[in-house]
């Protein structure tokens, strides 16, 4: 088995290409700079080039208000560049892992959404992750789309590395209360990623829509008080609840977005683990990186 990972650079590819390499697995990285996914004849060229057996796309424009000020850039990476990869996996009888998001729910309700709920995002990411989850299941039925949430680790910017840093030099932070997910170790996410990439190689059933997130609802104070227990024990800076507009920004974020992962560990047999698992290893090497 051979991967071929786009997005190498980013936060999941990067997880997935480190532990691919401790596990023996053979994997080759992708990068923004070594291929634009937006562009389908190099995305058919690279697969023709490398010739890996199965596809992993963990390639992706994230950031959520930038998306929500560029909505044609976002679709453009988020919808198109996910479409030109099935494409080209689907004229190679390649499988494709394409990773996507809790966003493309609409977070207006309680409870933890299943994958056949229906989807309703609230800002422009999750409408052009949306896109590409159709786009994908439209080109080719050999795929496996993996929903997944606030996903935490050494890599990249996102809230788990803001709250370490803000915390290092503030006595007290002001954390949103009113938004609910489960987060999700980036480590954990690539073992779920080369687990199916297994299951797919070893020819057993698996292709459709998954969710896969850590155990464990939480608001993100409730994220930021777990991580920060484990990095700054007995020292932690104080924390205030606020609600979600203390914080005005562009896009929109859903409320609750909790993901029901039942049909994912009844098809591949691999039970996430709780969130809380994963952050003492994350916190080290996040510190291993320098920071």
């Amino acid at each position: 088995m051979t991967l071929l990972v786009l997005g190498a650079g980013g936060q999941v590819g990067r997880e997935v290409l480190e532990l691919a390499s401790e596990k023996g697995v053979a994997a080759i990285g992708l990068t923004r700079a070594d291929l634009d996914i937006t562009d389908g004849a190099a995305v058919h060229a690279a697969l023709a080039q490398h010739r890996p057996s199965l596809v992993v796309n963990a390639a992706a424009l994230t950031n959520v208000d930038q998306a929500e000020a560029d909505p044609a850039r976002a679709f453009h990476v988020n919808r198109d560049g996910p479409a030109h990869l099935a494409a080209a996996a689907a004229a190679r009888g390649l499988p494709l892992l394409h990773l996507s998001t809790d966003y493309v729910f609409g977070g207006e309700r309680p409870g933890a959404w299943r994958e056949d709920d229906p989807t309703e995002p609230v800002n422009v990411y999750g409408h052009s992750k949306l896109a590409g989850e159709e786009a994908v299941r439209a080109a080719t039925e050999r795929h496996v789309i993996l929903r997944s949430s606030w996903i935490f680790g050494p890599f990249g910017r996102n809230f788990f590395d803001t709250i370490l840093r803000q915390a290092a030099r503030a006595p007290e932070l002001r954390i949103v209360a009113d938004q609910r997910n489960c987060p999700t170790p980036g480590r954990d996410l690539a073992a779920a990623i080369l687990h199916v990439a297994e299951h797919l190689a070893a020819g057993r059933p698996g292709f459709g829509t998954y969710h896969y997130c850590g155990v464990g609802a939480v608001t993100r104070l409730g994220f930021a008080e777990g991580v920060l227990s484990v990095a700054f024990r007995p020292y932690l800076p104080l924390l205030r609840p606020v609600p979600a507009t203390a914080y005005p920004s562009a896009a929109p974020r859903p409320a609750n977005t909790v993901l029901d992962c039942a049909k994912f560990a009844t098809t591949f047999g691999l039970a996430p683990r709780p969130w809380r698992a994963g952050v003492a290893l994350a916190v080290e090497r996040w510190r291993g990186q320098g920071n």
